[in-house]
């Protein structure tokens, strides 16, 4: 699965178990993909770089873009959030509220 921003794609990983969503980015470094969770607010706890995120609805319409994340921070629940995606840090200069967000096969 991949999504498509500023002409680039980015591959997806799905978050599908208890441990891939506790786990996401924890301890990685240099990675060039992203996760996508089924949430609606995030931690940086243990994280070593910054991330780029996506906060997203049922449709896959960005909410709230939160770039270059800093490690040991909270993105609290947020109303409406179904879909959280974790990407590599400036990923996401040009992604918009209220775009929809191409995820694909």
């Amino acid at each position: 699965m991949y999504i498509k921003l500023d002409n680039k794609k980015i591959i997806i990983k799905e978050a599908k178990s208890f441990k891939d969503n506790f786990l996401g980015l924890i301890g990685k470094t240099n990675f060039n993909y992203g996760i996508i969770f089924r949430c609606n607010g995030i931690h940086t706890f243990f994280m070593r770089e910054k991330i780029d995120v996506l906060l997203l609805d049922r449709n896959y319409k960005v909410l709230y873009v939160i770039e270059a994340l800093g490690k040991n921070r909270i993105v609290l629940p947020k109303r409406h959030v179904y879909y959280t995606i974790e990407l590599p840090v400036n990923s996401i200069k040009k992604i918009r509220i209220g775009e929809k967000v191409q995820i694909r096969n």
